[in-house]
């Protein structure tokens, strides 16, 4: 998946790609009329922009099931790695292994056209070994076709852990997300043709990171942080004071270690909420929906500071 978000703008074309791609059943906001052409803006789990067209809004004949786009032998491969998004240091992998960013499509239903209203991206930064990597079919197979279905996903979440990306026993570690992984803006701007939008309007529609929720992994339970985008170099953790006097509320306490876990890490597991929003023409910015995306994240925490860390 290419992450689009350092560019900061998006090209319409690509959205309306996607449009062809979706259910029927999209949160849309108003919709914006302008002679015969009419233009509507939506949000969901996979992604967000908006579609337009001459007269009534269709969004075109729908795919054979899932299911019926496998040819004889072929398999339902979910899962696809890539690298590690820019942001995140981690430790050294496990002999043998390698640090991943593993997409998986889960709760993914083959007799749907679209693969099922509940079909989504998790993503997880694991360890693999090469035979592990092997599971996984990468670009220019025949899943190529599937993957297309969340080419504009929100962008891959990069988790940042503080003060240090590996917590210790009984010292609070805070987590926040980067700035460029919780905050999308598309600029749809006055060239508008490909879309049959009218000449002169602009467009424009963000999405931020207005929640999240997380279970550290440790048995104790999830709890929700609240907040919007860090301003930008922001970490939201402050290097002038200790890890017990912060003002980030958002902070999670490990009472034991990770080495009993499997490749010696929890499993950090995110529900990030998406605020939605459109702005036209000097207006005000008006909700269009909230959606909610998944990831998982592996976590070593150790018992004592460890040099170097």
């Amino acid at each position: 998946m290419r992450n689009r978000v350092a560019r900061g703008f998006i090209a319409l074309s690509t959205v309306l790609g996607l449009l062809i791609a979706m259910p029927s059943s999209l949160a849309t906001a108003d919709t914006v009329h302008s002679g015969d052409r009419v233009c509507s803006m939506y949000a969901n789990s996979v992604g967000f922009g908006a579609y337009c067209s001459n007269g009534q809004v269709s969004d075109g004949p729908a795919p054979p099931p899932w299911k019926d786009r496998l040819q004889p032998g072929q398999v339902f491969v979910p899962c696809r790695d890539f690298e590690v998004p820019k942001g995140i240091k981690l430790p050294d992998p496990p002999e043998g292994k390698q640090w991943v960013l593993r997409l998986t499509i889960v709760q993914y239903d083959l007799n749907s056209n679209f693969g099922g209203v509940n079909a989504h991206l998790e993503r997880a930064i694991v360890p693999v070994s090469e035979e592990e990597r092997k599971q996984c079919m990468g670009k220019g197979t025949y899943m190529d076709k599937f993957w297309t279905y969340f080419d504009e996903s929100y962008p891959d979440p990069v988790l940042q852990v503080n003060p240090t990306y590996t917590p210790r026993v009984n010292i609070p570690a805070y987590f926040t997300l980067t700035p460029e992984s919780s905050y999308v803006l598309k600029n749809f701007g006055t060239d508008l043709d490909i879309a049959n939008y009218a000449p002169g309007e602009r467009l424009t529609m963000r999405a931020l990171v207005s929640q999240i929720e997380i279970d550290p992994g440790d048995g104790t339970g999830k709890f929700t942080c609240l907040g919007g985008v860090l301003p930008v170099g922001s970490d939201g953790y402050d290097e002038t004071k200790d890890p017990f006097h912060q003002v980030n509320p958002c902070s999670h306490v490990y009472k034991r270690s990770s080495a009993s876990q499997p490749d010696g890490m929890y499993t950090v597991k995110l529900t990030i909420t998406w605020q939605v929003d459109y702005w036209r023409n000097n207006q005000d910015w008006k909700n269009v929906d909230h959606a909610k995306v998944h990831a998982v994240q592996r976590l070593p925490v150790q018992e004592v500071q460890a040099i170097g860390g």
